[in-house]
């Protein structure tokens, strides 16, 4: 994907960067000197702006993920080392600070559109309303891991001509931002059925836009579909409920007016159509197969040894994903197998290199340098639908788009191989209709209408989390905190406070450095028990 990106230099004010104010008054640019830009390539600059955290790369999978989200929510091993419960520094602060950049992008991206004229501006409505969504989404992950943060007033150095002083920001409240979110998605969501995109606006967006390429449709189900996975986020919550089932049931019975995405084809992902290209840093970082993913997902050598209790449940049940997602380990004789949680760290290692363990599919996901950048897919709009109409009693209908992610699943991991440029894993057995439907109708995996709500329930989740594995690890470790499904088993850490995965990461520690006087407001809860506000189970 050939584009030009143009990030405008600004110093970025969260709450706190880890700058001085020297460092900010050194990076901030006069604007006088900046090189004017524009709407379009402002928006381009800003959706490249995460593109370490949307696409597969080294440095988040390697230094943020790998100690993070991917043991615990079991996607990969864990190893029961000392300490392996708190987030590292570098994660925590490597991941707030690429964040607030974003921001900071998006809010200079807000400071030109309100230079432009009403006419300029309603021309190029269509921008103004992406950028919005896709801020939007990543934002939802910010909160759900730290819980308030620095919002409404952070990213403004820039729009306030630089002056630093007055450039700290307060933390927003989480409940407060997801509120104002659902808000302006909710307008949006109906602006987009009757939103006039002239001829000039069509082409040039189909350029900027690498995300859904300026198609309104991709842009309407990418923007429902965000709203049923907030929505579901807060359904425990007393005071959304209501709000809740009133949208979610709008939603659901006006398909036309409020799409979501429903197939495969609706993907809202960023496609790499040439992997000799930078989009997904693919191409001279990893070892071998050049994939970057690669490297950052094996760590030292055995991070991407799944767990015992993912492996042991898809062979039981002959789940169609086994061969497509994993592969056996070099001295397993064909046999699969996953890092046992219970074990001690010693045990636990000798088999992580002793090559009896599987490793995720190299040729389908590690070394494949053409997977996607996944932000909603298929089958997890539909499992979220599965968890609605089950609360809403219609089990039909739950019943229905639960056996529809699974069969969405399964075919988006079988279409990932054929994507792939790596064949170091032979060719893939394709699977069957046949085949889908044994394993939906597998005794573990089949939707019984005489089960109760938990135990349906525990059936979406539990495929909710296969789906996710370590393609959207966050989204994963996030609805396990949520649900508390499916119920994983984890050694207690003794020789550390922090005895169990947390419920939330902290903050850097530049935050009470730097932005002493906000941080005073949140310190309290500033630590590793504090819930966020939709952990209500």
């Amino acid at each position: 994907m050939k584009k030009i990106f143009l990030i405008t230099t600004i110093a970025v004010l969260a709450g706190a960067s880890s700058c001085t104010k020297k460092q900010f008054s050194d990076a901030y640019a006069n604007p006088q000197t900046v090189n004017q830009t524009t709407i379009e390539k402002q928006f381009s600059g800003f959706l490249a702006a995460n593109l370490d955290y949307v696409m597969y790369r080294y440095w988040n999978y390697f230094v943020i993920l790998q100690n993070t989200a991917l043991p615990w929510s079991q996607a990969t091993g864990i190893l029961n080392n000392p300490g392996r419960y708190v987030p590292g520094a570098a994660a925590v602060t490597d991941r707030w600070k690429n964040f607030y950049s974003f921001l900071a992008q998006y809010k200079e991206f807000l400071n030109l559109y309100s230079k432009q004229t009403d006419e300029e501006k309603a021309d190029k409505r269509l921008y103004y309303i992406a950028a919005t969504i896709y801020f939007y989404d990543h934002t939802e992950k910010v909160v759900d891991l730290h819980g308030n943060i620095p919002w409404s007033e952070a990213g403004l150095l820039s729009t306030n001509g630089g002056d630093y002083s007055g450039s700290y920001a307060k933390y927003d409240d989480a409940a407060t931002i997801y509120t104002t979110m659902l808000d302006n998605l909710k307008g949006f969501a109906d602006e987009l059925n009757s939103i006039n995109v002239s001829a000039t606006v069509a082409a040039g967006i189909k350029t900027q836009d690498f995300i859904n390429h300026g198609d309104v449709t991709l842009w309407k189900k990418y923007c429902n579909s965000l709203r049923l996975r907030m929505l579901t986020r807060v359904s425990g919550v007393s005071s959304f409920q209501s709000r809740v089932s009133s949208e979610i049931a709008s939603i659901t019975g006006n398909p036309s007016t409020y799409p979501v995405v429903s197939s495969n084809d609706d993907n809202i992902a960023i496609e790499v159509y040439n992997s000799a290209t930078s989009i997904n840093d693919g191409s001279t970082s990893g070892a071998g197969s050049g994939a970057s993913f690669y490297q950052g997902l094996i760590g030292w050598g055995s991070a991407d040894i799944p767990s015992k209790p993912l492996i042991d449940l898809m062979i039981t049940n002959n789940d169609p994903r086994l061969r497509a997602m994993f592969q056996p380990g070099e001295n397993a004789a064909g046999v699969y197998a996953g890092l046992d949680p219970a074990q001690d760290a010693t045990t636990q290692n000798a088999l992580a290199n002793g090559g009896t363990l599987s490793r995720y599919n190299f040729s389908t996901i590690s070394r494949n340098t053409n997977v996607p950048g996944m932000l909603i897919n298929a089958a997890e709009v539909s499992f979220l639908l599965a968890e609605y109409y089950l609360g809403a009693g219609n089990d039909a209908a739950a019943k229905t788009a639960y056996e529809t992610g699974i069969n969405q699943s399964i075919d988006y991991y079988y279409y990932l191989r054929t994507l792939s440029d790596d064949n170091t894993q032979g060719t893939l057995t394709p699977t069957t209709q046949t085949e889908k439907d044994a394993y939906i109708a597998s005794s573990a995996i089949s939707w019984d209408a005489a089960a109760d709500n938990a135990a349906k329930l525990n059936l979406i989740a539990t495929q909710k989390w296969t789906n996710y594995s370590v393609l959207q690890p966050i989204e994963s470790w996030t609805e396990i905190r949520r649900l508390k499904l499916p119920a994983l088993t984890f050694v207690p850490d003794n020789t550390n406070a922090q005895t169990l995965p947390p419920s939330r990461w902290v903050y850097p520690s530049d935050e009470a450095t730097y932005n002493t006087e906000n941080y005073q407001a949140v310190k309290a809860n500033d630590n590793f028990k504090a819930k966020i506000f939709w952990d209500v189970k």
